[in-house]
């Protein structure tokens, strides 16, 4: 018993880590390090700190009131839970077409087939994964494994850019520049939306809830930021250490352009690796966490059922799949999707505050001072750099 909670604790922190780290992650951080060259490093710093305050409040609310967000939204306020699960499935579903086309591009790299098919062949494998019987098991290890293939994989290109470090660490507590654009896209790329909720919702459903879990459902949480951190930071060195030869990132594929110049023919294959794993993960962690806020429009619990459940989820899998194939134009999107998040990230975030508060009366639950207003700081931090792009 305590090997598969803790099989589910793990398993959550890397469902939000590989939610977090798709193809508009790869694509951004070499976006944005091209850009400000070291002192995206500070960035990485700021986002990370934001990324914990968001995370530790929310994934905490949720296991406190043992309800979903879009539940807990609705108790603060009747019909809020609505309008943030509307804004959550539109984010992740335009999230979702970016994943998609993430996947075409890995299989296109590996294989030399047009990304269209790439992504059509990954969409009916992530489908198949969740019309398995045990679907929330191989969930867990399925992003586990490709999680750390991905980690290990960029890892072995950073090494290979041979990034100058000493730069690279001074410029991230003593930056050059500093954009809140790219601030607030890799905070929204990371625990806006749906991300955030991904393993919050996931622990729920693993039974893992209530105030005696919070030290374990806290730890997950954090678990989960360390996990997308650190491929955070090995890409940005990667992309440094490419930056720093002088040498011209191409725009149309930017993470690719970094993984070739850095490690030649090899590091384009195992971009390929690499952005499918980011991708098709993301494309699990949407879709299911996309259903979950679903189930607050459904009041005669249809979609508690195995078929409903699947039938939605592979709809919801391939409109993201033929929106990608009809339109195209996958690095706009994916960055721009970003943003989306994080805008949604406050809102979703001060609903969970002003729930953590109302505890004290309904629960008899005392959110601890400190990560409430750590929580506020984070609120008003990115609703001020939404504002000021």
């Amino acid at each position: 018993m305590k090997k598969i909670k803790h099989s589910a604790l793990l398993g959550a922190a890397f469902l939000m880590a590989t939610s977090a780290i798709g193809p508009g992650f790869l694509t951004q951080t070499a976006v944005f390090t091209n850009q400000l060259a070291a002192s995206f490093g500070f960035v990485i710093l700021i986002s990370i700190l934001l990324d914990i305050g968001a995370q530790l409040n929310i994934w905490t609310v949720l296991a406190v009131s043992e309800k979903k967000a879009s539940d807990v939204a609705n108790d603060v306020l009747p019909g809020l839970g609505y309008l943030l699960s509307i804004l959550i499935v539109i984010g992740g579903l335009a999230f979702n077409i970016g994943n998609l086309a993430g996947t075409g591009l890995g299989m296109q790299v590996l294989f030399g087939i047009a990304p269209e098919t790439g992504a059509m062949i990954s969409a009916v494998i992530s489908i198949a994964l969740f019309f398995s019987k045990e679907a929330g098991k191989i969930m867990d290890l399925f992003t586990k494994i490709l999680g750390f293939v991905m980690i290990g994989l960029t890892i072995y290109v950073a090494f290979t850019a041979a990034p100058p470090l000493g730069e690279a660490l001074y410029r991230t507590v003593w930056p050059a520049t500093i954009d809140a654009r790219s601030i607030i896209t890799l905070v929204g790329g990371t625990v806006g939306g749906y991300i955030t909720f991904a393993g919050g919702h996931r622990l729920l459903e693993a039974g893992i809830k209530g105030r005696e879990s919070l030290p374990e459902v806290k730890r997950s949480a954090v678990s989960g930021i360390i996990i997308t951190s650190i491929m955070r930071v090995v890409l940005f060195l990667a992309a440094f250490g490419v930056v720093s030869k002088g040498l011209v990132i191409q725009q149309n594929n930017p993470a690719a352009s970094v993984f070739q110049l850095a490690a030649g023919i090899w590091g384009y294959k195992i971009f390929g690796v690499v952005m499918w794993c980011a991708a098709i993960t993301s494309v699990v962690g949407s879709a299911y966490t996309s259903f979950t806020f679903l189930s607050v429009f459904d009041k005669n619990k249809v979609l508690e059922n195995p078929l409903p459940r699947k039938i939605i989820i592979t709809a919801f899998i391939l409109i993201s799949a033929i929106v990608f194939i009809s339109i195209g134009k996958p690095v706009e999107v994916l960055v721009a999707v970003g943003l989306l998040n994080g805008f949604i990230l406050p809102l979703s975030l001060g609903v969970m505050l002003i729930a953590a508060y109302q505890f004290r009366k309904t629960k008899g639950y005392k959110h601890p001072t400190w990560l409430f207003v750590f929580g506020i700081l984070v609120v008003f931090a990115t609703l001020w750099l939404s504002i000021n792009l």
